[in-house]
C-alpha cells in the first residue's frame, strides 16, 4: 500500500509558509479601523439560538474581533502546521499544499482526510497525530494525508472554469500515488465527503475504502417507508436547502461578487465564515461552546493571508448540485451521521448509492465540523468506522 522506504518522488517539495510581519500589522490596523453596522435588530434576547436569527451578533463579533487583534497568536499555528509536516506538488498543472504525517507503526495504513468550507487544513490539526501514532498501542495507525482544496489555503488559485470535484478527486488520487501510497482510505465531510465519494465510486481499484460524514443520495427518492427520525433528517435537510443556504446560492452563482468583500475586509471574512461555525456546530447559543476561539482564527485567518474568500467560494460555482445522479460506490464504506449537520440522508437513501456500506452510525450530539467540536469522539469514530471498513476489504 505504501513504499516501505517512505520515499516521495523529486516533485514533491517541503514547504514553509511565514505570513509577514507587514501583512501581520497591516491585518491588526484594519481590524481596528473597521466599520460595523449597528447592532441586529433581535439584540437583547435571551441566549440561544434566536440570538442568531439575523447573523453574528455585534456584541459576539466586536468581543472576537478585539481577540483577534490583540490576543490571537498566528505564530503558533504556523508552528504546528510544521511539526505535522508541509508540502506542495504540482497536480495538473496545479500547486496543491498538503501535510503529511507519516506514522512511525509498520502496520500503519495511508489515510486521505479532505476538508470542507469553510473549513481549511485547519479542521484536522487536533486529530492528526493521535491517527498517526495513537497513544494506544492497539488502536490503528494511519499515514495521514491531508490536502488544502483547490484555491483554498496554500494551494493554487486555478485561473480558469473546470476544477471541481471529479478533478479533484483525481488530483487526489495522483498526490496520494507520488507519496508511494498506492491503495489509501478517504474521510471527508462537506466538500470533502463530496470528493470522498467521488473517489470511491471513480476508483475503486486504488480506495480500500471510504468514511464519510455526508452520503448524498441520489435525487428522486421517495419518503415512503422512512422512520419517523428518518422523515425528520429530510425534512430538516428541505428546510437547510429552502431558507438557510442563501451563502451556497450567492458563492454557486456570484463567487466573484462576494469575493471582493471576503478578500478586502477580514471583519467581514470573519462574519461570513463564524456565521456558519456558528449555525453548524451543535451547540445552543455559540460556537465557542465546543469550538476554542483559537481553531476559528486559525482557519479564518489562513483565508485572510492567503487570500482565498474569492478562490474557495468558487467550489460552488464548479460543484454546487453537480455529483452525478448515476455514480455509485462499491468499495466498502462507512457512514456517520451527526445530528447537528447541515445535512442528513436516511440509510435506505443512501444504500442506493452506497451499495457496501458496512458501518452506519448516527451519534447523540455533535454538528458539521466534529473534528474540531469533539475531537476525541471524532477520532474514535474515524478508527473503528475504517477498521469496519478494511475489515470488509480482507
Amino acid at each position: 500500500m505504501s513504499r516501505p522506504d517512505g520515499a516521495t518522488r523529486p516533485e514533491v517539495h517541503p514547504f514553509t509558509a511565514r505570513a509577514s510581519d507587514a501583512d501581520l500589522d497591516d491585518l491588526r490596523a484594519r481590524l481596528a479601523a473597521a466599520r460595523l453596522p449597528e447592532a441586529e435588530t433581535v439584540r437583547g434576547a435571551a441566549p440561544g439560538p434566536r440570538r442568531w436569527d439575523q447573523g453574528v451578533p455585534l456584541a459576539d463579533l466586536v468581543e472576537l474581533v478585539e481577540y483577534w487583534r490583540t490576543g490571537y497568536d498566528w505564530r503558533a499555528f504556523e508552528a504546528r502546521l510544521d511539526r505535522i509536516g508541509q508540502f506542495r506538488t504540482v497536480v495538473d498543472g496545479l500547486g496543491i499544499h498538503f501535510l503529511h504525517r507519516r506514522s512511525a507503526r509498520a502496520d500503519a495504513v495511508p489515510l486521505l482526510l479532505t476538508h470542507g468550507w469553510p473549513g481549511s487544513v485547519a479542521e484536522f490539526v487536533d486529530v492528526v497525530e493521535e491517527l498517526a501514532d495513537p497513544r494506544d498501542a492497539d488502536a490503528p495507525a494511519f499515514h495521514v494525508v491531508v490536502p488544502s482544496l483547490p484555491g483554498f489555503g496554500h494551494s493554487d488559485k486555478p485561473a480558469g472554469t473546470g476544477w471541481g470535484t471529479e478533478r479533484i478527486a483525481a488530483a487526489w488520487v495522483e498526490l496520494m500515488d507520488r507519496l508511494g501510497h498506492r491503495r489509501f482510505l478517504a474521510h471527508g465531510g462537506d466538500w470533502g465527503g463530496n470528493v470522498t465519494t467521488v473517489l470511491g465510486g471513480r476508483f475503486p481499484d486504488r480506495l480500500l475504502g471510504i468514511h464519510t460524514l455526508f452520503a448524498q443520495a441520489p435525487p428522486g427518492l421517495s419518503t415512503d417507508g422512512l422512520t419517523a427520525q428518518e422523515r425528520r433528517w429530510t425534512e430538516e435537510t428541505h428546510d437547510f436547502w429552502t431558507r438557510r443556504a442563501a451563502y451556497a446560492k450567492q458563492q454557486a452563482t456570484r463567487p466573484q461578487t462576494i469575493g471582493y468583500a471576503l478578500v478586502d475586509s477580514p471583519v467581514g471574512l470573519l462574519a461570513w465564515l463564524l456565521d456558519k461555525f456558528a449555525e453548524w456546530s451543535d451547540t445552543e447559543d455559540s460556537p465557542f461552546e465546543t469550538i476554542s476561539r483559537d481553531r476559528v482564527l486559525d482557519d479564518v485567518t489562513l483565508y485572510w493571508l492567503t487570500r482565498s474568500g474569492a478562490s474557495a467560494a468558487r467550489i460552488y460555482y464548479e460543484s454546487h448540485a453537480s455529483l452525478d445522479p448515476a455514480l455509485r460506490v462499491d468499495v466498502p464504506s462507512a457512514v456517520t451521521m451527526y445530528p447537528r449537520d447541515i445535512e442528513k440522508c436516511p440509510r435506505p437513501w443512501a444504500e442506493q448509492r452506497y451499495r457496501n456500506i458496512v458501518r452506519w452510525r448516527a451519534p447523540a450530539s455533535g454538528g458539521h465540523f466534529p473534528s474540531l467540536e469533539m475531537p476525541g469522539f471524532f477520532v474514535a469514530d474515524l478508527r473503528e468506522g475504517l477498521a469496519a471498513v478494511l475489515a470488509a476489504g480482507r
